[in-house]
């Protein structure tokens, strides 16, 4: 008597909860046959790693990279992390995803054979499709050596505590972490003219031209005010222009500029900064590449339970984490965080492949170039190539899908005691309502616009930044004179902040931190 598997007969991927090597490999086949074929995605190599839910945890406390230098910031977390998922308060991710050549997911031992189908869809093909095509990450990412640069960067890390002390290298990396957020070039490329050996004669410039100052330059005859005033801003327009100022990546800068700083203190302020620089990307696309990558996995599993690979039981256990996924509380609901990225980009998906199906009249006036072509892959591969979150919603939120979400804008004035319901559901309403949304998720809006304005390093080298304010919302000021701090310990002169009306270029404020 021959014995067959259950699954070899019926066609089936898999049957039950339990996995092994083989059926990994058999249902990364078929997954891949549909993303490739049918959706036409174009992926790095693919690269799968099993890890325990400890080593998971792990992951979550490093910013989700798997190679990480030691920071006593990353032990608090998973602490933090781990408390509450032993608690069962929190669950973890059923896969961690990384933006490299080859693609590497990490799926956890712990999930079950229709999950492991379900994260690799989702993360091996939605999310790597994601990662190798838009041109966010195409411009600002190296997938190709972020990995081998992040293990230098843990060794290097870790010989400098050997030569100058843990809390010496502590000290550096508190600072550069608490500046993270203005350590990236958010609309130009570093500059390439930045070589040691061009920094080193910067310096021995700055050193000679102190070395010889002289008093005998006092007994000069007396210049007119004029004279001063008109020498004065002839001087600091040049060095604003030798320096590159004003400049927005404060990291950068420092890296570059500090007096202060050890070279090996340098180096650790670059290996923050390009960390920083390789979230950027993903900072401006959370909407689209969670929609992306859900909306892959929903296609492909569903088309192989219609092939009949996937049987009833798996594809309600899929079905189930899918829907949690992608559920929306309302905004009286005590679990509601704001608005769900998964749910918001997968419906967005969902709502381009209808419009260019199944377009309604209303459809055919908002989105005539799409609307009943039928051209739904050809529509979304373009979208997740050349947009971000705020682009790509304000091109292709429809009104149907406001309705579906309930969306309508309050406009909060600080000088009144009431919010207006500005925009609701009409023809001029729903264009605020995108508008608006779409502006919710701009980076340049949401962000502090801190820029380096001016320094004298011949001076007093006292270090001027500005905090250029939009709609009048100012910093919070215990974090804000926190921060300044951090900025005062690697720049190792006195340091100010003011914060300048972005519309009328009246200062609101102005902060100073000593180096004393």
């Amino acid at each position: 008597m021959t014995v067959t598997s259950k699954s070899a007969d019926s066609g089936l991927l898999f049957t039950g909860s339990d996995w092994n090597f083989a059926t990994l490999s058999r249902t990364y086949d078929a997954i891949e046959k549909i993303a490739l074929d049918e959706l036409k995605l174009d992926v790095y190599p693919n690269q799968l790693e099993i890890i325990s839910s400890e080593q998971m945890l792990d992951a979550y406390s490093s910013v989700g990279m798997p190679l990480m230098y030691q920071h006593w910031s990353f032990g608090k977390r998973f602490v933090f992390e781990e408390n509450l998922y032993r608690s069962g308060r929190r669950g973890l991710a059923y896969e961690l995803v990384i933006n490299s050549n080859p693609c590497i997911a990490y799926l956890m031992e712990e999930n079950t054979m229709a999950m492991q189908a379900l994260v690799t869809a989702h993360a091996s093909f939605g999310h790597n499709h994601f990662f190798k095509n838009n041109y966010l990450f195409r411009q600002w990412t190296e997938a190709n050596a972020i990995l081998s640069y992040m293990e230098f960067a843990k060794k290097y890390i870790a010989k400098c505590e050997e030569r100058h002390g843990t809390a010496a290298v502590e000290a550096i990396l508190d600072s550069a972490h608490a500046l993270m957020d203005q350590g990236v070039f958010r609309y130009r490329r570093p500059p390439r003219l930045s070589s040691e050996k061009e920094r080193e004669r910067a310096r021995e410039r700055l050193e000679y031209e102190e070395q010889t100052y002289s008093d005998l330059w006092r007994t000069l005859p007396a210049r007119t005010s004029d004279e001063i005033s008109d020498e004065v801003e002839q001087e600091v327009a040049e060095r604003k222009k030798r320096l590159n100022l004003p400049d927005e990546n404060l990291l950068y800068f420092l890296e570059k500029n500090s007096l202060v700083l050890q070279p090996w203190q340098r180096e650790i302020l670059r290996i923050v900064r390009v960390i920083a620089q390789y979230f950027y990307p993903q900072r401006q696309t959370k909407v689209m590449n969670e929609g992306c990558a859900t909306f892959v996995h929903y296609y492909i599993m569903n088309r192989l339970y219609d092939q009949g690979r996937i049987g009833e039981g798996p594809m309600l256990e899929i079905l189930q984490s899918h829907t949690n996924v992608v559920f929306q509380p309302d905004f009286d609901d005590p679990r509601f965080p704001g608005i769900n990225p998964y749910a918001l980009g997968f419906a967005l998906m969902q709502d381009i492949q209808r419009i260019c199906n199944d377009p309604t009249a209303e459809d055919r006036d908002w989105f005539p170039d799409i609307a009943g072509t039928g051209a739904w892959r050809e529509t979304l591969l373009d979208a997740w190539a050349n947009h971000r979150d705020e682009s790509f919603i304000l091109q292709y939120l429809s009104p149907a899908l406001i309705r579906n979400f309930r969306l309508f804008l309050l406009k909060d004035k600080s000088k009144d005691p009431y919010c207006e319901v500005a925009s609701i559901h009409n023809e001029r309403g729903y264009e605020g309502i995108r508008a608006a949304l779409a502006r919710s998720y701009d980076i340049g809006v949401n962000q502090p616009d801190i820029q380096v304005v001016d320094v004298d390093l011949l001076g007093d080298r006292h270090l001027r930044l500005q905090h250029n304010v939009k709609s009048g919302v100012l910093l919070e000021e215990q974090s804000r004179d926190a921060t300044l701090r951090h900025v005062c310990r690697l720049w190792g002169y006195d340091v100010s902040l003011a914060g300048v009306d972005s519309e009328t270029g009246a200062t609101l404020y102005e902060r100073t931190a000593s180096a004393d």
